[in-house]
């Protein structure tokens, strides 16, 4: 049971059965309805024709009883006492009285007993009303189930119970059968057909439900074999086989592949990012070393100054690795408010190395404010204004403004700029264009991937564009606290 084929199967079966039981029971139930109602409605005829018979003062010995087998006829008097019955019965369930033998002072000329005053709130306390002299109830009958034994044949009846009223004043009640047996056995016939054909159909569902469930997740099947295959083998090339089908398991396929594409290039990235850290990294430390290597075998050539700053390039790189290795492992930004405005004055007055100096266009009374990490924000602002010192040549500046419903911080110089083309790439990680190859500052093409990657963060963007003074203008976005 632990295959999906398996429980669809089991499962449909499971609901066609119920479905088919409670439709099988419904039809039984209103087929041996219908087939009451017709016994119902010959056994009144049957009980209604000896009552008139009885009502028109017909002697008991004159009425015709026809049918006798398919029709018992029983009558008794008001005391219960069977005056007529049909001819062969031999014994009688379901009526008013269960005797077969007329009784012989009873007769249709009888006298009828004086009314007696006394018995006038008995008469009051009968729900039906008795038919007149001569008359038969216009009342429904009474039905009752019963046997009847005719010719030493004993079967089920539907009875009918009819009173009617001699000329002579005696109320006499006519119980007339109509055979169940065609009934029972119509029932009988239909459940018999329903609890053969019910395993069959059963059958045939869950076998069609396992060919369905399997055709349609043989898919699926390939997919898996496939994923396994690339697992084994490391190769995040390979595709899942995609159906023609515009189904879900055909959008499963291409979703997989999808999420295939993406973690091959993240793995691609990851390697290159490995590598190219390697690259940085060696470069500093083999200087390092080589100067250390000199002092050792002649201090006096010892140049400390290159070492120092070789040992900061270091650190600096070191830095950037692991802000960048906790980006990419989804680090949130601290809650807490930052003011942009108070931030780029804080962050432009503390450079006082700069080759150029920087211009700081912040509003008076402007409030700024985002949600976010202090010290990151901080970072991206230094890198920005670190790019922008690199590349100018005569100014460099930083304004604070808001923009719709967040607040924009630019940074602009008067520089070369970015081609348009190349705009996009320079926020690839240890990206550097030809001009830039030098390694001047330190800079190993990780500062504006660093600001890209904390501005994504933030819920924010940052994108570059061509200043009016001619060089790149780095705008970066942040949105304003809900």
């Amino acid at each position: 049971m632990r295959s999906v084929r398996a429980r669809a199967a089991l499962g449909a079966t499971l609901v066609v059965a119920v479905a088919l039981i409670g439709a099988g029971l419904a039809v039984l139930l209103v087929l041996r309805a219908n087939l009451i109602d017709q016994a119902d409605l010959q056994a009144e005829v049957a009980a209604r024709e000896v009552a008139g018979a009885l009502a028109t003062g017909t002697p008991y010995e004159d009425v015709e009883l026809d049918d006798d087998e398919d029709h018992p006829v029983q009558v008794t008097d008001e005391e219960d006492r069977v005056v007529l019955v049909s001819k062969d019965l031999r014994a009688v369930t379901g009526t008013g009285a269960t005797g077969v033998t007329p009784v012989p002072s009873a007769s249709a000329g009888a006298t009828p007993p004086p009314d007696d005053d006394d018995d006038g709130d008995d008469d009051q306390d009968d729900d039906r009303s008795r038919p007149g002299r001569g008359e038969v109830s216009s009342d429904d009958p009474d039905f009752s189930d019963g046997t009847a034994t005719v010719d030493r044949t004993t079967a089920d009846y539907r009875f009918a119970a009819v009173e009617a009223t001699t000329p002579d004043g005696v109320t006499l009640t006519v119980y007339a059968g109509a055979p169940l047996a065609a009934e029972q056995e119509a029932v009988n016939t239909v459940r018999g057909a329903m609890l053969t054909g019910l395993p069959v159909l059963l059958v045939v569902v869950a076998g069609v439900t396992w060919l369905v469930t399997r055709r349609a997740l043989r898919p699926v099947e390939g997919i898996r074999q496939e994923m396994a295959a690339i697992t084994a083998s490391e190769d995040l090339a390979r595709r899942v086989p995609e159906p023609d089908s515009r189904d879900e398991i055909a959008a499963l396929a291409r979703t997989t592949n999808e999420t295939l594409t993406v973690l091959e290039a993240s793995v691609e990235r990851q390697r290159r990012f490995v590598a190219d850290a390697s690259h940085e990294l060696r470069s500093p430390i083999a200087s390092l070393r080589t100067q250390l290597e000199v002092a050792e075998a002649h201090p006096e050539l010892l140049d400390l100054p290159g070492a120092v700053a070789d040992t900061v390039r270091l650190q600096v790189l070191a830095a950037d690795l692991l802000l960048l290795a906790r980006l990419d492992a989804g680090e949130k930004p601290g809650g807490g408010t930052v003011e942009l405005g108070a931030l780029v004055r804080e962050e432009v007055s503390q450079r006082t190395g700069d080759r150029i100096a920087v211009a700081v266009e912040v509003p008076e009374g402007g409030a700024f404010e985002v949600n976010g990490s202090r010290g990151q924000l901080s970072r991206v602002i230094g890198n920005l204004l670190d790019n922008a010192q690199r590349h100018a040549e005569g100014s460099v500046a930083v304004s604070v403004a808001a923009d719709g419903r967040g607040v924009r911080v630019e940074v602009r110089d008067d520089g070369a700029g970015v081609p348009e083309d190349e705009r996009e790439r320079i926020f690839e990680r240890f990206v550097r264009l030809d001009d830039a190859r030098s390694r001047d500052d330190g800079g190993a093409g990780l500062g504006l991937a660093i600001a890209r990657d904390v501005a994504a963060r933030h819920g924010g963007t940052l994108t570059v564009h061509r200043a009016d003074e001619g060089g790149a203008a780095f705008r970066l976005w942040l949105p304003r606290p809900a």
